[in-house]
């Protein structure tokens, strides 16, 4: 049975436990999440409010942003209906909680999570509902017993759901997260997934949970042990290059993205994923040989674990 204040307890207190690990990361910087609560005004097409909180110009994190949502509207987007037409129509509510943080080193990697929870009503039938999410990590200069670290976090947390459910998981993030456009993966993947209604509602909320919950544990980690690494201009100026390919695949190919702007969601928050400094260069490929060439041999799907 379909628990609302359930839904809204875990992710309300997910983005606060997730919060207060990264603002002790910080610490002697004194930066702190900046909480910036809004609601939807009376006579708008959609409803719902959220708490968006930023963090921008740490010692560690050169933008972060941890945001709960929680929307109502009459009909689904279309980005929500495309592969279930069925659906056009219902109305629907959506909550979540979305992040993306963007450390200033080089040598910390990006790293994206979102937990959510969709149920499409419509008078007279029972209500559609469906759970979706992941996390994934995003290196300039890869350490490979980092990557395994993240992974194994992601393969433990959904092991008592099956056997298969990683591995599956990982193969549908690997597909996910794949700019079509370049024929490259943005970055070396995690776990992905979404429209999650099997094996009933507890089962499915209990996954999301076991998702949202290891995050911590599978990225902070990766961020204590870089976060002192020397680095200069050339490794700045290659993180805002690889950059670029994050910005592209959240503007042309993120379904999260584009269900928040078709829905008339909050810009502000919808767009906080994009990082502060980036870059475009022509046609540019690294030396082979060279630390940022590494990255490129690194990117392939491969089992991490």
């Amino acid at each position: 049975m379909i628990d609302p204040t359930a839904l809204t307890s875990y992710f309300t207190g997910l983005q606060q436990r997730i919060v207060a690990a990264a603002e002790a990361l910080e610490g002697a910087s004194g930066k702190t999440f900046h909480a910036d609560p809004w609601q939807k005004e009376a006579g708008q097409p959609l409803g719902g409010n959220g708490i968006t909180c930023i963090l921008e110009g740490g010692r560690v994190f050169e933008r972060g942003g941890v945001a709960f949502s929680h929307v109502t509207g009459p009909a689904l987007p279309a980005s929500a209906t495309v592969k279930r037409p069925e659906l056009a129509g219902r109305s629907f509510e959506a909550m979540g909680v979305s992040l993306v943080l963007h450390p200033e080193n080089p040598y910390c990697p990006t790293a994206h999570m979102n937990v959510r929870a969709l149920v499409a009503s419509k008078p007279g039938e029972e209500p559609v509902w469906w759970f979706g999410g992941g996390m994934d990590l995003t290196p300039y200069y890869p350490f490979e017993e980092d990557i395994r670290h993240f992974h194994g976090t992601c393969k433990a947390a959904l092991t008592p759901f099956g056997d298969d459910t990683h591995a599956r998981y990982k193969k549908w993030c690997d597909e996910y997260f794949f700019l079509k456009h370049r024929n490259e993966p943005r970055g070396v993947g995690g776990v992905f997934f979404d429209d999650l209604n099997e094996g009933g509602f507890e089962r499915c909320f209990a996954l999301t949970r076991a998702v949202g919950d290891a995050f911590v544990e599978a990225y902070l980690p990766i961020l204590e042990k870089r976060q002192h690494t020397p680095f200069g201009e050339r490794e700045r100026d290659f993180q805002a290059y690889r950059r670029g390919r994050y910005v592209e695949f959240n503007l042309v190919w993120d379904r999260g993205t584009l269900f928040g702007l078709q829905s008339g969601g909050r810009t502000e928050s919808i767009l906080m994923s994009l990082p502060p400094v980036v870059k475009w260069r022509y046609d540019w490929q690294p030396e082979a040989g060279t630390p940022e060439a590494l990255l490129y041999e690194l990117l392939p799907p491969r089992d991490w674990v």
